[in-house]
């Protein structure tokens, strides 16, 4: 199934500042893919000034067309709703010490 390789791809992609990659962050909202295989995904950032604002959603969209099977890839940052670390699964917050 493309969704479950597109998230594959997509967990190789990191914050360069937080040491998890940015699907188990909580910074992928949605992840669609139509019968044509073309891939929609919503995502946010940590912060609106994040300094990786620019580069985070190309890595992103990189690594899911790099996906056997894949059409085209489209990336928005949304900022609705905001980022919040309840997002972040608790595996992931007792990795970072946040529990």
């Amino acid at each position: 199934m493309l969704e479950a390789e597109a998230i594959e791809a997509i967990r190789t992609v990191y914050d360069p500042e937080i040491p998890v990659n940015v699907y188990d962050l909580g910074l992928i909202y949605t992840i669609d893919v139509a019968e044509n295989a073309d891939v929609a995904i919503e995502m946010t950032l940590t912060s609106p000034a994040c300094p990786v604002a620019g580069i985070l959603p190309g890595e992103v969209e990189c690594a899911v067309r790099n996906v056997p099977g894949v059409g085209r890839v489209r990336v928005d940052l949304v900022w609705d709703p905001p980022f919040t670390i309840d997002r972040i699964p608790d595996e992931v917050k007792l990795e970072l010490g946040l529990l």
